[in-house]
């Protein structure tokens, strides 16, 4: 397969499973009420309960993030180009960074949510 059709078919399924994972996240949040006491049909939205959507707003973020380090890969020379072209000679590092404060942010979040 082509590296650009190969790219193009990556991105696409990103684009889908980032976007269903979006939209189901606020489907969940602000459609779909929460709470045990609630009857079992107030908890339904087209045809499905609150945990079948989960179940699908899962399933999207794993392939999601099962796809994203593929692409990743196939965009690595752009991404250290770019980076290159705006940190200069300390490249690596500025990258480093910003992935660490990505983990850091997504720790942060986790410890706040729990």
């Amino acid at each position: 397969m082509q590296k650009n059709l190969l790219k193009f078919v990556l991105d696409s399924l990103l684009f889908v499973a980032m976007t269903a994972t979006a939209a189901i996240g606020l489907l969940l949040g602000f459609v779909i009420p929460k709470g045990g006491q609630l009857p079992y049909q107030e908890k339904v939205f087209l045809g499905l309960h609150r945990h079948s959507w989960g179940d699908i707003h899962l399933f999207f973020a794993i392939t999601f993030l099962i796809i994203l380090p593929f692409h990743l890969w196939l965009n690595w020379s752009w991404i250290s180009s770019s980076t290159k072209k705006y940190f200069g000679e300390k490249w690596k590092k500025y990258l480093l960074v910003l992935c660490g404060a990505w983990v850091v942010l997504l720790i942060v979040a986790y410890i706040i949510e729990h």
